[in-house]
C-alpha cells in the first residue's frame, strides 16, 4: 500500500492576534457606526405600523357607525366592534378579527375617545413610552 504525500503544515501559517484584533475593530466600528441607526429606522416602522393598525380601526368603527347609526360610547370603547353592545341594534359585527388588533405595536390598548373636540371619535396611541407627550418614539399617535 502506497502512502499519499501530505505536507507538513507550517507553522508559521495562520492569523497573528494583531490581524484578529484589527478585523474586531473594523466590525465594531461598523456595528457602532449602524447600530443606531437600525433601531431609529426600527421606531419609525413601528409607529408607522400605528397608523396603519389606527386608520383600520377607524374604517372599523365607521362601519359600525353605518350599522348601528351612532359611534361607540367611550364607555363601550374599541370592544363594541368586536362583541355587540347592549342596546346597538343594527349591529352587523364583528368588525375586527379579534382583541389582538385593539393592541398597539408596544402591546397597549389604543386608546378612544368619543367625542373628541370637533372629532365624533379619536383613537389614540401614547408610543412607545406609553405616556402623554414626548418626542421622537415616545409622541402621541392619534388619528
Amino acid at each position: 500500500m502506497t502512502k499519499l504525500y501530505r505536507p507538513k503544515r507550517n507553522p508559521q501559517a495562520g492569523l497573528s492576534m494583531l490581524e484578529v484584533m484589527v478585523v474586531l475593530a473594523i466590525i465594531a466600528l461598523i456595528a457602532g457606526l449602524a447600530g443606531p441607526r437600525l433601531m431609529e429606522t426600527y421606531g419609525r416602522a413601528k409607529a408607522r405600523t400605528a397608523l396603519i393598525q389606527m386608520e383600520n380601526l377607524k374604517g372599523a368603527v365607521q362601519l359600525f357607525y353605518l350599522d348601528v347609526g351612532r359611534y361607540p360610547s367611550e364607555a363601550e370603547g374599541l370592544a363594541a366592534l368586536i362583541a355587540s353592545p347592549d342596546g346597538a341594534a343594527g349591529w352587523m359585527g364583528p368588525y375586527l378579527d379579534g382583541a389582538d388588533d385593539l393592541r398597539d405595536p408596544w402591546d397597549r390598548s389604543y386608546l378612544y375617545r368619543s367625542p373628541a373636540g370637533e372629532k365624533p371619535f379619536e383613537i389614540l396611541s401614547y408610543g412607545r413610552d406609553g405616556r402623554a407627550g414626548g418626542t421622537s418614539e415616545d409622541s402621541d399617535i392619534s388619528l
